[in-house]
Formats: C-alpha cells, sequence, structure tokens
C-alpha cells in the first residue's frame, strides 16, 4: 500500500511541477526524441502516423467486381498493378490465387495471368483453364516457393476478349495427396473487362517472384503426402 501510494505522489507532484519549468523542459527536445505536441502539463498528445505502403509492401488501390486492383509499392517509380482474385474451394476454404495483367504490344501475349497454387500440388499434371467450360488449355507450372507454386500464362487477344465475354472460367489443379480429387475452382469474370481496361502494361519482372504476398490471405496448402513423385517439396 506505501509503495502504491507513493508512487501516486511522485506522478502528482510531477503534474504539480511549475509551468515554466515544463516549458523549458520541452522547448529544445534533444536528437532522437519525440516532437509530438503537448499540452500544458507537459503530456504526449501523439502525433499522426503515416499509414500508406512502404516499399515492397502490396495494397489494394481499387476493386472491380470480383477483382482488385493490387499494386506494390516501389520507390522512385510508378507502382506497378495487377488484378487480382483468392480463390476459394467448395468448402470456402482459400485454395489459390490469380492475377491478370495487360502486357506491352508487340508480343504474341498481350496479357498474362499468374496462378499460386498450394504447396503438394501435383506438378505433371499443370493447370488447366477454360471460359465457361469451352477451350480448355493446360498449362505448365514454372517453380514453386515459400509462397506456393506458379504458373505463369500468356493469353493471346483472342483468349483475353473470351474472358472479357465470359460469366466465370475454371481452374482446376491437382493434389498430389488425391489425383482422384482435382479442385475444380470458380472464377469469377465479374469487373474484369473494367480493370483490365484500367489497368497499364507493366514488366512482371518489377515483382520478385520470389518473395510471397504477404499482404493477401494464405491460400491453404493441400494435405500432406509422402515422397510422390511430381508433387512439390
Amino acid at each position: 500500500m506505501r509503495l502504491a501510494l507513493a508512487i501516486a505522489s511522485a506522478a502528482l507532484l510531477g503534474l504539480s511541477l511549475p509551468l515554466a519549468a515544463q516549458e523549458a523542459a520541452t522547448d529544445a527536445p534533444a536528437a532522437g526524441e519525440s516532437t509530438s505536441p503537448v499540452d500544458d502539463l507537459g503530456l504526449d498528445m501523439g502525433s499522426e502516423v503515416d499509414q500508406g505502403p512502404r516499399a515492397g509492401e502490396f495494397y489494394i488501390r481499387q476493386e472491380f467486381g470480383d477483382w482488385a486492383m493490387r499494386c506494390i509499392a516501389l520507390p522512385d517509380q510508378a507502382d506497378p498493378c495487377e488484378l487480382y482474385q483468392l480463390l476459394h474451394g467448395p468448402d470456402g476454404t482459400a485454395v489459390a490465387e490469380l492475377t491478370a495483367f495487360p502486357l506491352p504490344p508487340g508480343g504474341q501475349a498481350t496479357a498474362g495471368l499468374t496462378v499460386v497454387a498450394p504447396l503438394e500440388t501435383l506438378l505433371t499434371e499443370g493447370v488447366v483453364l477454360n471460359v465457361d467450360g469451352q477451350n480448355a488449355r493446360r498449362y505448365e507450372f514454372s517453380f514453386c516457393n515459400r509462397a506456393g507454386c506458379i504458373a505463369r500464362i500468356g493469353l493471346t487477344d483472342a483468349e483475353v476478349a473470351a474472358l472479357k465475354r465470359g460469366n466465370r472460367a475454371g481452374l482446376r489443379i491437382v493434389p498430389a495427396a488425391d489425383p482422384s480429387h482435382p479442385f475444380d475452382l470458380t472464377v469469377s469474370l465479374t469487373g474484369f473487362t473494367a480493370g483490365m481496361e484500367s489497368s497499364t502494361a507493366y514488366d512482371p519482372s518489377l515483382v520478385d517472384p520470389n518473395e510471397p504476398d504477404v499482404s493477401a490471405p494464405e491460400a491453404a496448402p493441400a494435405p500432406e503426402t509422402g515422397d510422390d513423385e511430381g508433387a512439390a517439396e
């Protein structure tokens, strides 16, 4: 009890110091000290904190239907952006991530898609993409890292037009644990046209593919397996 009273007395004594003495103590803060505003009793009133993204961080700039325009903050240059959608399984669990972005003219591909599938995906099966159940195409995985296994897909003008006209796309990935039960994921195309038309072409190499996205929800890994051939380690 005596200790508590002593602490309380010391606190009250500090608040009752002469105003002139407090002003002298706060007139010229030493290097490294807070420069936050203070009231007449010398209490720190706080200061605003910059809530903007730091260099290298992802952030959401705008939303288009079921797509979000996700950008990465880069110093001394315009932030590159891509359309982003998190894909869920039938039970609502996050399974994979999909991004879309336009490419500079002159190449065979006019736009690109990046699929991030869970680790323990059966890599030999690749990724199968269709639009409204038509024109399915298979694409290979490029590499795996801490974020998952990545497939980098090039799209022609005709394929981009099909996505803009479509209602939904289908994306199939196969888990190594149970290849007989693939993940057939639905990609909403609501907002895809508006998002692509609002996007500007950028160089995907500006974003380090070996760095996982820490701002987005983490995709759920497939069930663990043994050393199945073709599965990501």
